[in-house]
Parts: structure tokens; C-alpha cells; sequence
């Protein structure tokens, strides 16, 4: 897969980047490449469960992480799909080798980043 994602302006964003397929929402351009790869593993995961899957499985796992480090932030930095987004925002080769649902492996040790 070589979607790479339609990029779109979004002033009044209440984060730097959010990926809601096919747009990347941005708060402002020019923004970071490695925002722009975050947001295009997102993409690809999103395109890998199916966008209700994705967006369920999202929340759910949010919930757990919520219950588990009763933390917003730590919340959402422990979900699955973030921590290998973050993981591998640096890498901009990352989607051309990437596994299929390799988020799965960040379910593993959910309290490390």
C-alpha cells in the first residue's frame, strides 16, 4: 500500500495532527515530516482493521489504558496504534517494510513506552 493520505489545514485543531481517512488533519502547514509519517502509520492501520474496527478498537483500548494509568496523556500515549506510530515517526522507510498489524506487538508490555 502506497496511500500516502490527503493533507488538509485545520486552524482550529485542538492537536498538531490527527489522521481520519483519507485526510491528514494538520493544525498548520508547513508541519513536521515525521508528523506527516505519524499520522501516515495511523493510515495504514486504519486501512488494516477497517476504519469501525479501528476506531472502536481505538476507544476501547484508550478505556483500558485510562482505568490502568489514570491519565489522559499517559492514556493515550499507551495505546497500541500510538505507540508504534511514535516509535517509528523518525523512520520515513518505516511503511515501505512495515508487518501487517504490527501494532499488535505494543499490546505487549503496555506500561513501557
Amino acid at each position: 500500500m502506497k496511500f500516502k493520505g490527503i493533507l488538509v489545514s485545520v486552524s482550529f485543531l485542538r492537536v498538531e495532527g490527527m489522521a481520519l481517512f483519507p485526510f491528514i488533519l494538520v493544525k498548520k502547514k508547513p508541519c513536521s515530516r515525521f508528523l506527516i509519517n505519524h499520522e501516515q502509520i495511523h493510515l495504514r492501520q486504519q486501512l488494516e482493521l477497517g476504519l469501525i474496527v479501528f476506531y472502536i478498537w481505538y476507544f476501547a483500548e484508550y478505556l483500558v489504558r485510562l482505568v490502568q494509568h489514570k491519565n489522559h496523556y499517559l492514556a493515550y500515549l499507551h495505546i497500541s496504534f500510538e505507540r508504534e506510530a511514535y516509535h517509528h515517526q523518525g523512520d520515513l522507510n518505516y511503511l515501505k517494510n512495515r508487518r501487517l498489524w504490527a501494532f499488535s506487538s505494543y499490546l505487549k508490555n503496555p506500561k513501557r513506552l
